[in-house]
């Protein structure tokens, strides 16, 4: 795992994920998160963690454009413009469902780490990801 840090671009499976989305047009970028998010979600049986790294890029992508999601602006992240990806949230929800599922390798080698902090930040992800009911937003007054 060429991983260094918590972060969802902080491996090189994000990174090149990352630099996948710049290198294509800026109308194939929706589709290219889409298809990874479906792809996650599809996988049947052991999930590989190259899946579950794009899958938590994608969906840190989609949660950056929600309120209270994270900016996504690592040093590894994309240096494209991405169109609204915020139609995309049940389908990254469900992804990151199927990253910290069983029968995910992702999930497995953070355990062996012994580290929450992952799983913590996954948890936050999916926060951002889901609305808030409308009696819950926050006030800015």
């Amino acid at each position: 795992m060429g991983t260094w840090d918590i972060g969802p671009f902080d491996n090189d499976t994000a990174a090149d994920f990352c630099g996948n989305l710049g290198d294509a047009a800026a109308d194939e970028r929706e589709g290219i998160v889409r298809n990874t998010l479906v792809e996650t979600i599809d996988a049947l049986g052991y999930l590989d963690a190259y899946i579950s790294e794009k899958a938590v890029a994608a969906a840190a992508l989609i949660a950056a454009q929600c309120p209270g999601g994270d900016p996504a602006n690592s040093p590894y992240g994309p240096k494209c413009t991405m169109p609204d990806l915020t139609g995309l949230r049940p389908l990254a929800v469900q992804a990151l469902d199927r990253v910290t599922a069983a029968e995910s390798e992702l999930m497995e080698l953070w355990d062996e780490a012994q580290d929450n902090s992952w799983r913590a930040s996954i948890h936050r992800l999916q926060g951002a990801l889901l609305p808030q009911p409308p009696g819950e937003q926050l006030s800015l007054a």
